[in-house]
Parts: structure tokens; sequence; C-alpha cells
């Protein structure tokens, strides 16, 4: 591609396809990702075969007391690993690319999913022969009849159970009204880490014993709730000090064998640290990077939480230890850069493993979010950039890793520098940093409850959300909601063309007999409002059934609240927390795009009758292509249209009301999100034709974007539609996920930067949640698609995660080929 400007990531793959790949200068982080990279990730059996062995022998006892004691038994039992060549030592399987299973979520799948794992299109994994026979014979039968899915499933009213699974068979989602929460036991979290660097598990654990102590032996409440709860959180404390003191053996065990004195003399540092920390306060940075790795990866073995756990705000928490390090002189700039990319590459093994075909389809190119925030504001509001800042943005420039997912927080004031290097790292074309708002989140958490402290002190978790650590209390999971298929019940009469004659959605009326436009959007609201209406009954059902299938001791012990009421994290309600969760809209444009084009076409234009429409899309366009185009060129969302834009802000209003008046009911704020992960895939193959001239079961138009190729106004308008469109008198509103595709020519050079500066602070400015980009030749991705072996080191930026684009499955890259590519901004 000689007559093409190239992002620095095309160009570094251009020389590896020539034969001459760049050279690196950090020979230890690329001997370390040699090992793996490019491998498919494997299925390690030992931290479920652990759990199931500890609750077949504590049945009975209190849920968060076996959840304790279960991962007190996998610290004493599974496997650890001291990686060649590593700083930072704890994994939760096997070397290699690994992932691990969690049959108390969804073990009813265990049997479907050995099969199918090491074939399937999406994210496939491979399993050993005797570790299916573990699996088959040991594991899935214990679950048989307890797993959160099934219980979920028996629990679901009829009516609102066709909306979201098969009624014939639960384990086949319908993509309708979908639920969440049976492949992750939680939402995406964030811990205090800082707690742990400051205090050390034995302080933790120290502060229950002495709580412990303090309970009133006669109270039926101390005994019973109180009590149990303390005593989980001493073990999980004890839990994970054992498991770092497993690793010292092994590590004192491979020095005495080691004949390399350089490697030697590691392994025993390695040691030394792994006996102090996370038991003891952190003296020091390597020893703060170690208890910090060792607690995200025990609550990777504690339980499935969505987007894996996020690393927090870690230029600040981890910025003390560096400042001193560095003016101690025991510490330089390139060695903390080292460590930063062990646990980069660390992070990059564990594979976030979805067994159900639904969680697979949802979080393609194997998803991972373990967000790492900078940048942002000090709890006092003041710009929180240091060098540690720019260390991460450098890290992400030079070390070509999708791993971790950072995100960086933009303010109105923040540094020329900090801008300049955010814009220079997101030029380099893969994907990151992603970009969140101080300016739309900082007052929503306002306005929902929290103290200006705690709103300037968030941290990025999972794909484009925030939470404040010990304020946040809300895990449950909740509904991804296809509002495309409730057009297309509109369409016909509550039907859908996948489903025949089944009678799923209201019977509003054949459309064929509507004389206005008004009588089309209230047979359509009331197919949107139904959908949300089943959305929240689920919700209920939902937080009522998880404290019964989930504990969560590690992370509880970490959470200021859950400590002073002596409550699992889990619990419906906790007592001075906030609770925030959401519910998704998919296919927000294709749903804006095919009113708009009833709307004008159909009723205010008349060029298209509503016969004529139906008939087009019940054939899918097939020999309809005149329809076709008039749709395909009806305003469109994502231009700066107010004509689309305005039917935009009142479908926002519609959820908004909603969510308004029925969360009350619930008692936490479920609040509207616009972010789909890879789900606008599989939820689009089930939605036949749209009347925005899609085809039938292609994609959906992702997060708060535009629909594929739709934006044809330049990047700005897109910033404007998602501005037009918000109704900023609720505070009921999340995270809109927004996805940019900009060319490498228009952000070249000293002046593609600063256009690129001006149009990140533009978006500030409009005060929109999230922004990421792709800054990548299509020709590029035709390239890589038709001759995957030699794009493998591809990476693009998906919906809040960036992955090799050689893993998608042929939809998704056809989809991320079909966003329009800008060539200016």
């Amino acid at each position: 591609m000689p007559d093409i400007v190239l992002s620095p990531q095309e160009r570094r793959l251009q020389a590896e396809i020539a034969g001459n790949p760049v050279l690196h200068t950090r020979q230890r982080t690329y001997n370390i990702l040699n090992t793996f990279a490019a491998t498919k990730p494997r299925v390690d059996v030992e931290r479920a075969k652990y759990f199931t062995e500890s609750f077949r022998q504590t049945e009975g006892e209190p849920l968060i007391l076996r959840w304790s004691k279960a991962l007190k038994h996998i610290a004493e039992h599974i496997t650890v690993y001291i990686d060649d060549h590593q700083q930072l030592v704890g994994r939760a399987g096997s070397p290699g690319r690994y992932g691990i299973l969690y049959p108390e979520l969804d073990g009813d799948f265990l049997g479907q999913a050995i099969e199918q794992m090491p074939t399937r299109v999406e994210s496939p994994f491979n399993i050993a022969a005797a570790d299916a026979r573990i699996v088959i014979e040991e594991i899935a039968p214990y679950w048989q009849g307890k797993t959160f899915h099934e219980n979920l499933a028996k629990a679901l009213p009829q009516e609102t159970l066709k909306y979201t699974y098969d009624p014939e068979d639960p384990l086949k989602s319908r993509f309708i009204v979908n639920e969440t929460a049976s492949f992750r036991s939680s939402i995406q979290w964030v811990h205090d880490y800082e707690k742990v660097l400051k205090r050390g598990f034995k302080g933790i654990k120290a502060e229950a014993r002495e709580k412990l102590s303090r309970l009133d032996p006669l109270s039926p409440v101390d005994t019973m709730e109180k009590a149990p709860f303390l005593q989980a959180v001493v073990i999980a404390c004890e839990a994970i000090i054992l498991w770092a003191n497993r690793h010292a053996d092994l590590a004192e065990k491979l020095a005495a064998q080691e004949a390399d004195l350089s490697r030697q003399a590691e392994l025993r540092q390695i040691a030394d640290i792994c006996r102090w920390v996370p038991e003891n306060p952190a003296r020091n940075f390597r020893e703060a990077m170690q208890a910090q790795w060792f607690t995200q990866m025990f609550s990777r073995l504690e339980q499935k939480t969505g987007t894996i756990i996020s690393n927090g705000r870690m230029d600040q928490y981890l910025y003390p230890f560096y400042q001193q390090d560095i003016e101690a002189g025991v510490l330089s700039a390139a060695a903390a850069l080292q460590l930063l990319e062990c646990m980069w590459l660390a992070m990059a093994q564990f594979i976030d493993l979805y067994i159900s075909p639904t969680g697979g389809a949802f979080n393609e190119g194997y998803a991972h979010w373990e967000a790492v925030t900078i940048g942002g504001q000090t709890p006092e509001g003041r710009d929180a950039t240091n060098e540690l800042t720019y260390l991460f943005l450098q890290s992400k420039r030079e070390f070509p890793l999708h791993y971790p997912d950072l995100a960086a927080r933009i303010h109105g004031r923040v540094p020329a520098r900090y801008l300049y290097e955010v814009a220079e790292t997101i030029k380099e074309g893969s994907g990151f940093p992603k970009l969140i708002n101080d300016e739309e989140v900082v007052p929503l958490l306002l306005a929902k409850g929290a103290s200006l402290e705690e709103a300037f002190d968030y941290a990025v978790s999972g794909c484009a959300e925030c939470r404040m650590p010990n304020r946040d209390t809300y895990t449950s999971p909740c509904a991804y909601i296809n509002f495309p298929a409730a057009v297309e019940m509109t369409i016909y009469n509550g039907k859908m063309q996948l489903h025949g004659n089944e009678q799923i959605g209201p019977e509003t009326g054949d459309p064929r007999d509507f004389a206005t436009w008004e009588e089309f959007w209230q047979a359509y609201l009331t197919q949107h409002i139904n959908f949300l209406k089943h959305a929240f009954i689920q919700q209920q059902v939902i937080i009522n059934l998880r404290a019964r299938h989930f504990a969560w001791p590690l992370g509880s012990a970490l959470h200021d609240l859950c400590m002073q009421h002596y409550k699992d994290i889990h619990t419906p309600v906790i007592e001075g927390g906030i609770d925030l969760g959401y519910f998704e809209f998919m296919g927000y444009g294709t749903v804006v795009d095919s009113l708009a084009a009833i709307k004008k076409l159909v009723y205010e234009e008349k060029t298209v009758t509503m016969a004529e429409l139906v008939a087009a899309m019940e054939c899918n366009f097939e020999g309809r292509e005149v329809i076709r185009q008039l749709l395909l060129n009806a305003p469109k969302y994502g231009n700066d249209d107010p004509y689309a834009d305005a039917i935009a802000k009142e479908l926002d209003r519609q959820c908004l009301q909603f969510t308004r008046k029925y969360s009350k009911e619930l008692g936490v704020h479920l609040d509207l999100r616009l972010v789909p992960f890879t789900s606008h895939v599989p939820f689009g193959k089930v939605v036949s034709a749209t009347p925005n001239g899609r085809k039938a079961y292609t994609p959906l138009s992702d997060g708060s974007s535009a629909s594929q190729g739709a934006d044809v106004n330049g990047p700005t308008a897109v910033l404007l539609s998602n501005y037009m469109s918000k109704n900023t008198g609720f505070r009921e509103r999340a995270a809109r996920l927004l996805n940019v595709k900009l060319s490498p020519a228009c952000v070249a050079g000293e002046g593609g930067t600063d256009k690129l500066v001006a149009f990140i602070r533009t978006w500030c400015d409009l005060k929109l949640w999230h922004l990421q980009f792709n800054v990548i030749n299509r020709a590029t991705l035709l390239a890589a698609k038709k001759d995957p072996e030699k794009y493998r080191n591809l990476i693009v930026r998906i919906a809040g995660y960036s992955a090799y684009f050689t893993d998608l499955s042929p939809d998704l890259q056809d989809d991320l080929i079909a966003r329009t590519e800008h060539t200016a901004i």
C-alpha cells in the first residue's frame, strides 16, 4: 500500500510482512510475549475443580462462609507458576493464554461448551481430554440444578421468559430482552487497591477480628449475619496471604535450581516480596505493583466479574511509591516501565472465558476491559496528571499489546502536554486510549448522590462505565434490549419473521391500515414500552435471586460500607451505598433511522406506501432496490440532521421517563446506557430487514454511533448528533459509547495532532460521555481479512476494548470494515 498514509501500527505491520521487523529495546518483555503470542487459549479446570470440591464439603453453611472456604481451598491446592523472565508473579491457570471456569454461574452449559468451544467461531478455546473428563464427570454433575442460570430461567414469569430464552430450550437466548446476569457474577467493578497497599491484608484481617470480638454473643443478628461475614473476611485474607507465600516457596525452589546468577537473584527477590505483600503494606513501587497484581488476580479466582476486575486509578495510587523511589535513586523510569509491561503481559494471558454461546457472542475477540484509568482530577478538583500518567501513555505507544485497556479521563482544564500525548497515542492506531469525559460524568455522579470528592475520584470500569470505590454497591448485571426488534414487531403486529407465527409482542395492528405517523408512532411505543416492562421484571427477579447464589468475601473486605455494615457486596441494599445499574438500548441508530425513514417517506413525502415498504422488507429488498435506496437516503442519525436527531432524542426520553418512574421500585438507579460490546452482531442476527434499508440478520448499529456508513457529514456532525439527542434534564443517563473511525492521513503530522486535539476538546465541551477511535485504512482491514496470517498482529478497536482483528468473526470484521472512515476532521 505505497500510496496510502499509514498509521505507526500499519507501518510496523508492513515492515513485518516485508521481513524487516522493527527492533525492540525492552528484550525481557518481548521474550515473555513470544511465549504466548498468537496461541489459541486453553481451558484450565483447576479453579472449578477445587471450588466444587469445597462446596461439596460445606453444604448447609452460610453462603459467604462457603465461598471463603472455597477460596482457601483453591489457594491451598491450585498449581502456582512463575513464568520465565517475569518480575511479577501470580496467575489463575497454566502457562500461556488460558481461561477458567465458574460452574456456579452457568455450569448447565458445560456439556455443550466442552464440545463446542474448540471449534466455535467466537473466541474458541482448546481443552485437554483429561480436563474435559474432569468437567463432565466431577464438576458438571454437582452443579446440575444449582446454577444461577437454571434458577433464573425457572423464576422468570412465562410472559417475560419468551423475550429472554427459547421457551422450549432455556439454553438458547432470544436476543430480544436479553438478561446478562447468567454469564457474570457481577457487572464491572473496581477494588480499593490503595487499601491493600497501605494496610495489607494483615491489617484488614485484624479489623475483622476486632469487630468479631465486639459482637454480642446473645444477638441473633450478630450470630447469624455479622459473625459469618467477618469470619469469611478473615478466611479470605488468610487465603490470599497463603497463596502469596506459596509463590515465595516456589521462587526459593527455582532460585536453588537456577544456574544464571542474575535470574537467581531475581527469584530470591521475588520470594522476599511475596513473603511481604500483600500481607503487609507495600514499601516501594515494586512491592506495590506485586500487591496490586496479587489482589487483582486472586479476585479473578474468587468470581467472574463482568469485563474483569478493573485496575482503578493506577497513576494516582501508585504515584507516591514511584515518586519516593525515583527521588531515592532506587528506581528509574525505564525500570518502572518494564514492571508495568510485565503486568500487561500477565494480564494478556488471562482470557475472560464465556462458556455460554450468548456470552461468547457478546464478547468477541477474547474481549477484555481491565481498565487502567489515567488523568482526570484529584478529590479536591485539581488536575491529576503526573509523570506516571505519561509513562502509561508511553507504554501504549511503544509496546504493541492490546492489554491493558487504557482509559484517559478528560476535563476542561487538562494540560496541553497531556492532551497532546493522548492524541499521539490515539494516532498510533491500536485504539488506545478510550476517553471518558469528566464534564459529563462528574455532574451526573453528583446528581445521583455522590459527594464532590467521590465524584472527582471516580475510576473507569469495564467498557465505558465509572465506579466510585467504597460508595458504589450495585453488582447485578442488567438487560440488553433489542429495540430494532420492537420496530420489526410494529411492522408485523407483534411477530418477528425469524419466529414465524409466534405472537411475541402485543398486537398493535397492521401498519398498512395506519393513516398517520402518530398511529405508527403509538404502535411502536407500545412495543418499546413493553420491552422495558419485561426488562424491569427480569431485573427484579435477578436482584432478588443473586444473593442466594453469589458471595464475594474478598471484594467485600475491600469495601468500606461492607465492613461497616457487615454485608456482602451482593446484598441487594447496603446502607450508604449508591446503586448504579443500567439497561442497554441496542441498535439506537438502527431504530432512529428506521423511524425517520417511515415518517419522512411514508407519511410526509408519500413516496413509498406502507404496503410497498412491508413487501420490500418481507423479501429482504430482493428486486426492490429502488425502495431500498430511498430508505438508505432518508434522514440519518449521525449527520447533525435535526429531523433524525429529534427522533433520537424522543426515543432517549421515552427510556429515561420509564426508568425515572419505575427504577424506584427496584431500589436502584437503573439508568439508560448505549454500550453494546459486540452484541450488536448477534442481536442483529434475529432481526429481519429494517426500514432504514438494513438487510436482514446483519449487525445493528453500535452504541451511540451512527449506523454503519450512514454518517456522511464528517465526525464533528457525529458529535453534534450525540449532543442533540441527549436529554440533559434527566439524571437517569449512563454511558454512551461512541466509535469514530479516521483515516491515518487526516491526522498525519503535527497538523493532524492539532486537529485531533481540537476535536477532543470539542467532544469535551459538548459533555459527551465516551469517545474512542480506530485510526486505520480500510485497505488494511480488507487485506487482513483476505490474508489473516500476515496480519495476525493487527489490533483494532471494537467497543470499549481492542482486539486482534484476525480473532474476530467474519461478521464482526465486516461490521468494522463497514463503519464510515472519515477522511477529514
